[in-house]
């Protein structure tokens, strides 16, 4: 999908769908005062019998307007203006192109909203033409007849007197976004006959080429030559062999360094500590922190953002075999910590641990991995939510700030001290489970904190928000590509 803009009067933009959005309990005002008058006040009376309200999400189409350039309109309900903030925003530009692109249609156009003092031009174009995308694409990427048709072209309308260079900014930033959301969210989405280790790396590489970001790929010999003893183990279980994808994108020649840690578990059976069919059906998305990360580094080279960034990807399968890890064994990681294995389904933090700490080496100056990493997550805070952990707040009050600027939604658990109570072992440094169901997204954290040092670190639990269970208003089932558009945020402000 292309995003463009046009600067003219609404009534005069041709497309498909041209789409306009009404703010709740307010006069029409400025292009769409524009449309209910070209239109003989249709919108005025639809309003006065109570058939548009305004409200967040509402969608009323008509199908044959009066006196526009544009085939079909679609009013969309903004809700109050003056709560308006970028996560009802993207939620906005979904919920209208899912609305319309149950059929094909090559041309959407949506008249830029005046978001008031809470949003500027650009940003509002950004999230808009990124919701716009999100909206636009399904996870039915194997069946035989789509029940979801992307449009080539995504216009975003404002009239002569916007600000054109901010718009036209937004707009490229949208474009590039959300084909890095995209990118995430097919990735999470792909059969796991399909995407295995060795595949995901294929596809990182061609990234790197498409976008010259640099990348090299370890293999089983490399990893046993970078003592990452605890990755090894979690993927000797299965038959495909295990990865570790490294991309460097260099944004500007001196400066710090952002480090992006993803967990790729491309298939997680639970190992022996078997998961059961209705635990396992959907653990072909337990990659989706690795998925984000290549997401991110990929929108931030097309970008040409000013930012140093590693990437790293843990990539492996997690299956039950002759060869799997077994409950008892004493793993040595690479920073040349011991870790005790009680559970092989605890595994996200076991290959974590191995990526972080190669990270860490690699000099970066913060780091933030993201991980579909606990249950306990979701217990604590729901689907929509992702819990963040942190060794310094500092750098997690950054974090918080990008992801309130890119519209997705994160929460801070407590890291004390106590809790890595939890994770100690009688045999061994630590162990890789707190042995309860309390608190288990905190102490697979505080497990984590032992393999980054003094680096300023933030682990993003994204088990609820990575995977969508069913359909709704603003997504389709599957993966969301959460995490990317944070990422991006963080990386534009970084330095």
């Amino acid at each position: 999908m292309h995003v463009v803009t046009q600067f003219l009067p609404a009534q005069e933009v041709a497309a498909d769908w041209l789409i306009a959005g009404l703010w709740e309990d307010e006069p029409f005002a400025g292009a769409v005062a524009a449309l209910d008058a070209g239109m003989d006040r249709q919108l005025t009376r639809l309003r006065e019998r109570g058939d548009v309200s305004g409200k967040a999400k509402e969608t009323t189409p008509i199908y044959e307007p009066r006196s526009l350039a544009a085939k079909r309109l679609l009013l969309l309900g903004l809700g109050p203006r003056a709560k308006i903030d970028p996560a009802a925003l993207f939620t906005a530009g979904a919920v209208a192109a899912r609305a319309v692109t149950t059929k094909a249609h090559q041309r959407l156009a949506f008249v830029l909203p005046d978001a008031g003092t809470n949003l500027d031009a650009e940003s509002v174009a950004t999230i808009l033409g990124a919701g716009l995308q999100h909206g636009s694409e399904g996870a039915g990427l194997r069946k035989t007849k789509p029940d979801r048709f992307a449009p080539n072209e995504i216009c975003l309308v404002a009239d002569s007197g916007a600000d054109r260079n901010a718009i036209e900014r937004g707009a490229r930033r949208a474009e590039i976004e959300g084909r890095a959301v995209g990118l995430a969210r097919e990735l999470v989405n792909l059969p796991p006959c399909d995407l295995f280790p060795e595949s995901f790396a294929d596809r990182a590489r061609n990234v790197s080429k498409q976008t010259g970001i640099e990348c090299i790929v370890l293999d089983e010999r490399d990893l046993a030559a970078e003592r990452m003893n605890a990755l090894l183990a979690v993927a000797r279980g299965s038959d495909r062999p295990p990865r570790l994808v490294v991309l460097r994108y260099r944004g500007r020649p001196t400066g710090p360094t952002l480090g992006l840690v993803g967990k790729g578990v491309t298939f997680d059976s639970g190992g022996l500590s078997l998961k059961t069919t209705e635990q396992m059906v959907d653990m072909k998305c337990d990659m989706a922190g690795a998925a984000a990360v290549l997401g991110a580094v990929q929108a931030l080279a097309e970008a040409k953002a000013p930012v140093n960034v590693v990437g790293v990807m843990a990539l492996v399968e997690n299956l039950p075999s002759g060869k799997a890890m077994k409950l008892g064994d004493v793993l040595h990681a690479r920073n040349g910590k011991t870790i005790e294995v009680l559970n092989t389904d605890a595994e996200g933090r076991l290959i974590l641990a191995d990526a972080l700490a190669y990270t860490v080496d690699q000099k970066v100056d913060h780091v933030v991995d993201l991980a579909t990493l606990t249950g306990a997550c979701i217990v604590a805070l729901g689907m929509d939510v992702a819990g963040i952990m942190t060794n310094d707040d500092a750098w997690s009050g950054r974090l918080q700030a990008a992801a309130k600027a890119a519209g997705e939604k994160l929460w801070p658990l407590p890291m004390d001290p106590h809790y890595a109570e939890m994770i100690k072992s009688d045999v061994a440094d630590m162990k890789n489970t707190g042995g309860s169901r309390w608190a288990g997204a905190i102490s697979a954290a505080k497990m984590l904190e032992e393999f980054v040092g003094d680096t300023p670190w933030a682990h993003l639990d994204i088990a609820g928000p990575a995977w969508a269970e069913k359909d709704n208003a603003v997504r389709s089932a599957g993966g969301t590509g959460f995490g990317v558009r944070t990422l991006v945020e963080l990386g534009r402000r970084y330095g």
